[in-house]
């Protein structure tokens, strides 16, 4: 969790390119899908004790995702994309505003949601299969049921690919294998929704474009609901079925952008006027923000 998007403190229960962006007005999909998430007018702040400053972090966020989607948030440094994500996973608390899942108020972390973060987090005297295992030793869903763990667990790991490697620590896998094996002990568990902050941020340019890849092909086999949250543009683009755009702090859903490219999605589509098309309108979207920010700053 990043230090600047924490929010501690006590629970509470388009004009755009015609290249490439439609309208959302025009966006339809053959068959609604059952709302999974619900957050409306969303807000979160807490005090700065040492600086006696007060620090709104979210404002009047409301948005939904639907069942088997995959969202992305998107927006300049500080706007409260970790503090929202740790919101929905039960880490942070609200201060005023609804945040729901499959119509039940969010008060805790529970087993319909996942985490996935930037680090693996790995167990390192633990090999990849007892990885994978703890995360259903954890949940308790499946505690008493050990051939199940052992079968599931076996079955993830075939999923993201690290069939070979489930006796192996995690000092003898490479950052994006280590990733895998964080992939898969959380799908594990067997979770409404995944929650992704920044998961490949510290991998470099080509693991990370590797992993996007990978992640598409699990998510299309594993149908899960997935809130991702990522700084880089054209990754948003690639996964996305819509992404929010976060304004400057007090964070909220500045617009919100379908992403009408077809599925499955290829690396090289990343090179087509149709994604560059999205990545210049997304890209003057947070521009306008980050210099609003600074603006500010400098009063």
């Amino acid at each position: 969790m990043a230090s600047g998007d924490r929010a501690p403190g006590p629970c509470l229960a388009v004009v755009v390119n015609s290249v490439a962006v439609p309208d959302a007005a025009a966006s339809t999909q053959a068959e609604p899908r059952r709302v999974l998430l619900t957050a409306e007018n969303l807000g979160s702040h807490y005090t700065i004790q040492q600086e006696s400053r007060f620090l709104e972090v979210l404002r009047g966020v409301s948005l939904e995702i639907e069942e088997g989607e995959f969202a992305c948030i998107l927006g300049p440094s500080g706007c409260g994309k970790t503090t929202f994500l740790n919101i929905v996973a039960g880490l942070a608390c609200t201060s005023s505003g609804i945040i729901q899942i499959d119509g039940a108020p969010i008060k805790g972390p529970g087993p319909d949601r996942a985490m996935v973060f930037q680090q693996p987090s790995l167990l390192p005297w633990r090999t990849v299969l007892g990885n994978v295992l703890y995360g259903m030793e954890l949940s308790g869903r499946y505690r008493r049921k050990r051939d199940e763990r052992n079968e599931r667990a076996r079955m993830y790991i075939e999923l993201v690919g690290l069939t070979g490697f489930e006796n192996s620590y995690p000092a003898q896998l490479s950052g994006g294998m280590q990733q895998r094996v964080n992939l898969a002990r959380a799908l594990a568990t067997d979770p409404a929704m995944l929650l992704m902050d920044e998961p490949f941020g510290a991998l470099d340019a080509l693991t990370r474009e590797s992993m996007q890849f990978e992640l598409l092909r699990i998510w299309q086999e594993a149908r899960k609901t997935v809130l991702f949250i990522t700084h880089d543009i054209g990754e948003a683009i690639y996964l996305a079925d819509r992404v929010f755009v976060f304004s400057k702090r007090p964070g909220s859903v500045k617009e919100t952008v379908p992403v009408e490219l077809a599925r499955p999605r290829s690396l090289e589509m990343k090179r087509t006027p149709e994604f560059t098309g999205y990545e210049d309108h997304l890209w003057r979207l947070i521009q306008d923000e980050a210099t609003a920010g600074k603006e500010a700053r400098n009063g």
